[in-house]
């Protein structure tokens, strides 16, 4: 009798955890998506307001630039 039972909760348990298991796959691509728009728009406000400077400094084109000076 008690083996009866001890399926049934490890039965319960497994479904249990696929729900869960789901529910945190939707949570994490959801902030995902999230962290990706937010990262676009940073990206966007941070161009326009400091220009092309900004955006060779994130590239590396400064190095370059830099030795193509010297002689």
């Amino acid at each position: 009798m008690g083996s009866v039972f001890s399926a049934i909760g490890r039965g319960i348990n497994a479904i249990i955890s696929a729900i869960a298991n789901v529910f945190m796959t939707i949570i994490s691509a959801v902030t995902y998506i999230l962290v990706s728009i937010f990262d676009v728009i940073t990206d966007i406000l941070c161009c326009r307001c400091f220009g092309r400077r900004a955006s060779a400094r994130r590239t590396g084109r400064t190095r370059y630039r830099r030795y193509q000076h010297r002689y």
